[in-house]
Parts: structure tokens; sequence; C-alpha cells
């Protein structure tokens, strides 16, 4: 995907509010989608940098948990999908680790966060997946998105 069509993709992907309610019913809908694929992924929401929902499917450990602390940090600076950050270092030629600022203990621009955007407040939070691929996590993240807003 390009970074137009990562952009594009936040924006449809919206919703018009988001309580802790939301938050538990989108990580249901993450662990049954994984389920349905035969996979096991860890899942990780927040709102406000408040954890709401953290879930750790057989078969996953806690390296998963380092895994979208620091994904879930790169949604939190840029207010953008961790893949969106890490694919606009690379079509600039560089990589997040090497080029920004950041630690790359504390910040991975690998895909599988992304951020949860509330019509006409922004971005609030995120949602985190971890324990597949960086894309297979992105894509998962996305999936989970789209069937819990019914897109």
């Amino acid at each position: 995907m390009s970074l137009q069509q990562l952009e594009q993709l936040e924006t449809e992907l919206q919703f018009e509010h988001f309580t802790n309610e939301d938050a538990l019913n989108l990580g249901l809908t993450l662990i049954q989608y994984a389920k349905e694929n035969g996979k096991s992924i860890a899942i990780h929401i927040e709102r406000n940098r408040v954890p709401l929902f953290t879930h750790l499917m057989d078969g996953t450990s806690e390296e998963n948990v380092y895994w979208f602390y620091r994904k879930k940090r790169v949604v939190d600076h840029y207010n953008h999908s961790s893949h969106y950050i890490g694919k606009r270092f690379e079509e600039a030629g560089t990589t997040h680790d090497e080029s920004s600022l950041l630690s790359p203990a504390q910040y991975q621009a690998q895909g599988g966060s992304f951020p949860i955007q509330v019509e006409g407040i922004g971005v609030i939070g995120s949602v985190t997946v971890s324990g597949l691929t960086p894309q297979l996590d992105h894509d998962y993240v996305v999936e989970g998105i789209k069937r819990f807003l019914n897109k």
C-alpha cells in the first residue's frame, strides 16, 4: 500500500464515539477474527493512553507485550498508524530507527498499531495487534476495525 492509501484508510476507519464498552467489543472482534483464521495474537487498546483492553491469546507471550507498547508509542507520537510511519521513512530512503530521534527500544514503526480516530475530534487512542508478521499485524488490526465498524 502507498502512503496515500494508508492515509485514506485512516480517514475511512473513524469512529463516531469510543467508549470502554467499544474497546471491549473491538477487542473481542479481533479475538474472534484471529480464531477464525487459526492465529494467536496479543491485543492492546488504549484511549488517552489509558489501557481499556489487553488480551494475550494462547501461543503469545510477554515478548508480544513489549512489541505492542513499542508500536503504540509510534501512534501516540505521530497520530498515524505504525505501518504508515514505517512506510513514510522507507519512502524517504531510511528507517525510523536510523532517522528519528526516538529510541528503538521504546518506539518501533512496524505494522500493527492503528489510531482510534473519533469523527470531529481526532486521534484519541490506539488499537494494537502483535504476534504475527508486521504486515499481518497491520492487516488484522485493520480488518478488526472494519468488522467492528461494519465497513
